[in-house]
């Protein structure tokens, strides 16, 4: 009997210990081979494999292992390295799953990509005067759309050169560059680099706002990629170009190239060009017509990028550099603004919405227009302040209504107020002429016999401005002279509502009030429309309806509009209208505009003063020109004696000088009327068209209406 029968004989009590067995180790519950089932194909019995076994390989012994551990021995602990990169790469994968969800989240906030699509760029109205230069932009941008064929090749290149060197390289995102400027930060200890490409700095200008959160650079990084995937790095390009923003309300590069070099994009050059790309990064800032110093250093650093990478050649960058660019004054600031105001106001009547890009050609001569705000603007500075003067306004237009200039104000960088065409103000005397037309298509002639003396109308007594009368006159002497009394006495002859009649026949539409006061031009009027009535008496009596634009087209050369002359037909027959250019020129001759008179032109002209020199006026014409000239205050105060006579004569004078300036004199159309020599008593011929009336002596002595008898009464002895 052995010892293990010896044992299996004998009791035992039960323990928690483990079993010792020279075939476990202890603590080891796992099957050995000879205890695992045989899976061979036979059926050998299991003692015999266990005996076969153990016959046939020696027992070795196992190391031992401690309680804590199911394998053998103490498990072996990581390295220090190994638990940092487990760890890192949990953490890795985190990030990544985080990150995903993050962008995720705000992929959500954005539009569908498939729904994606570049909003259309604002359209831009380029305005051109009479000879195709450019006037002003209108519109949002500031300048029209540009192609990169259209501009010198270094142009695109210096945006590439200085803010994204590597645009052809990336994929929208930059992260080499993003690294750069990291690194450049933390040296200057300060945020002087950015990391945008500039397919996200598109991005941000055609989707974004400008605020700098977190969320944004995630939705812009979303976009950059986007605008990769669908557009071609050239494509980017453009469209970078044509919309990042300038300063100074331009956006795209030919706004800017307009606002600051007074050219085309296509014409800049390299220095100009540098300083461009040099702009985008602090507009306000490095605006050459605000900071020229920190702008051309700028500047300089684009011009040293451009030959680092290749982009131009060292001769060009040394020319470059020994012509820094400079901006210019700026055209189109002052007066050109008010003419591009009035286009746009009448634009949509002849186009309707703006879907694209358009050209507007004007009637606006450049010359003219800068010659009258010149004129305007320092008689003004020399004058106005003693004057009480503040503000005027000039309009001039050819005899057809084609307008050549319009001032609408002194400054309109400081009042965008235009008192040209949209200002109501009262003509005074400048009225005067439609009442006398009037009266002549009445019957009377510039020979009629009229008494300047004292009249009174239900309380209301105008005088003379010289406070004096000088008795009978004829219409003539009373129009030249500008003679109140005369004037109001025509108008209650004739009735204040023919008066009003024949004033909107000849263009005013404004709102007349058909009262007595209306011969001195009590109702308000814009210097546009006076002046596009005047011009019926410059061109042969035919009607006019004042106009700006010409032509509409768009950038492709599509024509929108084209003007066809409308058929107003006439609005003063000849013989009355030489009668009217009779007055008209002895006004000039001897009366109020004597002083401004042109040797050599036959020309016409009125005056006028509004009640305590509020307004102060000047009309005239030639066969060539029709100019209107007005001064005052925006506030309505008076002025200091100023007539129109005065102030207003003398801009107009100077204006019309200029305008003339080797022109060969013309007469007026239709001729100017001669009188003959006569008695007052004698007579007056009829008039063609006009029904046979009393002798004008018998018209003079017609009984006036009860209110002035008795002036007539005392004149003429009862």
């Amino acid at each position: 009997m052995n010892d293990r029968t010896k044992r299996a004989g004998e009791r035992r009590e039960p323990s928690f210990e483990p079993v010792r067995d020279d075939r476990y180790e202890e603590d080891d519950f796992r099957l050995s081979a000879d205890d695992r089932p045989y899976r061979g194909g036979g059926s050998e019995p299991v003692a015999a494999r266990r005996g076969r076994t153990q016959e046939s390989k020696p027992r070795q012994s196992q190391p031992k292992r401690g309680r804590g551990g199911r394998g053998g021995g103490r498990r072996r602990g990581r390295s220090f390295l190994g638990r940092i990169a487990y760890w890192g790469l949990v953490l890795g994968l985190w990030g990544v799953l985080g990150l995903g969800g993050i962008v995720a989240y705000h992929a959500a906030q954005l539009p569908p990509i498939d729904q994606l699509t570049v909003p259309k760029r604002p359209p831009n109205i380029a305005i051109l005067a009479a000879d195709g230069s450019l006037l002003a932009n209108r519109g949002e941008t500031g300048g029209r759309t540009i192609t990169l064929g259209e501009v010198p090749p270094y142009l695109p290149a210096a945006f590439v050169a200085i803010e994204d060197r590597r645009f052809y390289d990336h994929f929208g995102i930059d992260p080499m560059g993003i690294s750069r400027a990291l690194v450049n930060n933390l040296r200057r200890r300060g945020g002087v680099q950015g990391g945008s490409t500039l397919t996200q700095q598109l991005a941000k200008n055609l989707f974004l706002t400008q605020e700098r959160t977190a969320a944004r650079k995630i939705q812009e990084a979303i976009l950059s990629l986007w605008l990769e995937r669908t557009y071609t790095k050239q494509q980017i390009l453009e469209l970078y170009l044509n919309r990042v923003y300038f300063g100074s309300g331009a956006y795209g590069v030919e706004a800017a190239a307009q606002r600051y070099f007074n050219k085309s994009a296509r014409a800049v050059t390299v220095a100009e060009a540098a300083m461009l790309a040099g702009l985008v990064q602090a507009p306000s800032r490095l605006a050459p017509n605000r900071n020229p110093e920190a702008a051309e250093k700028r500047a300089q650093l684009v011009v040293a990028a451009m030959v680092d990478q290749g982009l131009i050649s060292a001769t060009a960058a040394k020319d470059a550099l020994g012509a820094p660019a400079e901006a210019h004054e700026r055209i189109g600031a002052g007066s050109v603004n008010y003419a591009a105001d009035y286009v746009m106001d009448v634009l949509d009547d002849f186009i309707g919405a703006i879907e694209g890009d358009v050209t507007v050609l004007t009637t606006i001569d450049p010359k003219l227009q800068s010659t009258a705000e010149t004129v305007l603007v320092e008689t003004l500075n020399a004058q106005g302040g003693k004057l009480g003067a503040s503000q005027g306004a000039v309009v001039s237009m050819a005899p057809d209504g084609a307008l050549r200039a319009l001032i609408g104000g002194r400054d309109y960088t400081k009042s965008q107020f235009n008192r040209a065409s949209v200002a109501r103000r009262q003509p005074g005397s400048a009225f005067k002429p439609f009442v006398y037309l009037a009266a002549i298509e009445a019957g009377m002639t510039p020979d009629t016999i009229r008494d300047d003396s004292p009249v009174s109308i239900r309380g209301w007594a105008p005088e003379n401005n010289s406070r004096t009368f000088r008795g009978p006159v004829t219409l003539k002497t009373a129009f030249a002279l500008s003679l109140n009394t005369i004037a109001v006495k025509l108008n209650q002859e004739v009735g204040p509502r023919e008066v009003v009649r024949v004033a909107q026949r000849l263009g005013i539409n404004s709102a007349l009030q058909a009262n007595p006061s209306l011969a001195l031009g009590t109702s308000e009027v814009t210097a546009l429309e006076l002046t596009g009535a005047f011009a019926s008496f410059a061109n042969g009596g035919q009607g006019v309806l004042p106009y700006v634009i010409r032509e509409v087209k768009t950038t492709a050369g599509k024509l929108l509009y084209g003007r066809k002359p409308p058929a107003l037909g006439e609005v003063v027959q000849p013989q009355y209208l030489a009668m009217m250019n009779a007055m008209f020129n002895e006004t000039m001759r001897a009366g109020t505009g004597s002083k401004v008179n042109l040797a050599g032109w036959e020309m016409g002209g009125k005056s006028g003063t509004s009640q305590d020199f509020r307004d102060a006026w000047f009309v005239g014409f030639t066969s060539r020109v029709v100019t209107s000239v007005w001064v005052g205050n925006d506030d309505n105060s008076p002025m200091k004696r100023v007539y129109g006579s005065g102030l207003p004569a003398e801009i107009w004078g100077k204006f019309m000088k200029a305008a003339h300036a080797g022109q060969q004199p013309a007469p007026l159309p239709g001729g100017l009327w001669h009188s003959q020599p006569k008695s007052i008593f004698e007579p007056g011929e009829p008039v063609a068209g006009v029904a046979p009336r009393a002798p004008e002596g018998d018209r003079v002595w017609t009984p006036p209406p009860p209110q002035e008898r008795n002036f007539f009464e005392r004149l003429f002895g009862g």
